[in-house]
């Protein structure tokens, strides 16, 4: 579990923010690798945050969920 004042680290960070669009979205891990011309069983690695992505690849991943590329880089904010 992430520590509450330690910075997520850009693989936590893109992670939650594939798994969040993709579920805000209301799409499966298959369809977003449909999408993105990737393998169903690669996109639930990089949400269990097991893979170290090349650029190419994330930007197929934003394209995917139609967001630019530093949506997915970005920290989520805190606004509770």
């Amino acid at each position: 579990m992430q520590r509450l004042d330690t910075p997520l680290t850009a693989r936590v960070t893109l992670a939650a923010n594939i798994k969040r669009l993709r579920h805000e979205q209301g799409i499966s891990q298959e369809a977003l690798a449909d999408l993105a011309h990737l393998h169903r069983t690669y996109i639930g690695s990089i949400e269990r945050e097991e893979r170290n992505l090349s650029l190419d690849n994330v930007e197929r991943i934003a394209r995917a969920l139609g967001v630019h590329i530093a949506v997915l880089l970005t920290e989520p904010r805190d606004d509770s």
